[in-house]
């Protein structure tokens, strides 16, 4: 199950995240989990959202540079090594994480990452035919 992400291509400069989160509430559509990365000169803001079709409409309407992405949202262990032993199974395996973030809730005694991978089908695949749980789009509340 891959989940659908938003990438947001903005200027590295002040109130332009929060333009976006105003475009975003003003209009209803509810962040669910975000990751920023910046340099000097631009930003990579990826979030979940609920409404992936009217988040990418709006942004695009109001001139950002949108981009639609997968990710998997990973439930891992919330516990010390948690992470370290689903890594390890990635690892050697030969999985490559490009990047991965949190999600803000978190279900019973696991805590919940989204990986970006490159090759996710594998990676879905070996990670539930060795008993961790990848969540779809409705656990993250997204329509």
């Amino acid at each position: 199950m891959k989940i659908r992400q938003i990438s947001v291509f903005i200027e590295n400069k002040v109130g332009r995240i929060k333009e976006i989160t105003d475009i975003l509430g003003e209009n209803k559509v509810n962040i669910r989990a975000l990751s920023l990365a910046d340099t000097s000169d631009f930003g990579i803001l990826r979030m979940i959202v609920d409404d992936i079709e009217k988040a990418v409409k709006i942004l695009k309407d109001n001139g950002f540079i949108v981009k639609v992405s997968e990710v998997v949202a990973v439930e891992v262990p919330d516990k010390p090594g948690g992470l370290a032993k689903v890594l390890d199974l990635l690892v050697s395996n030969g999985m490559n994480v490009e990047y991965m973030y949190a999600f803000f809730e978190k279900p019973e005694d696991s805590a919940l990452l989204l990986f970006r991978f490159e090759r996710p089908d594998e990676a879905i695949e070996l990670l539930t035919k060795n008993g961790i749980n990848v969540a779809g789009e409705d656990k993250l509340g997204v329509h």
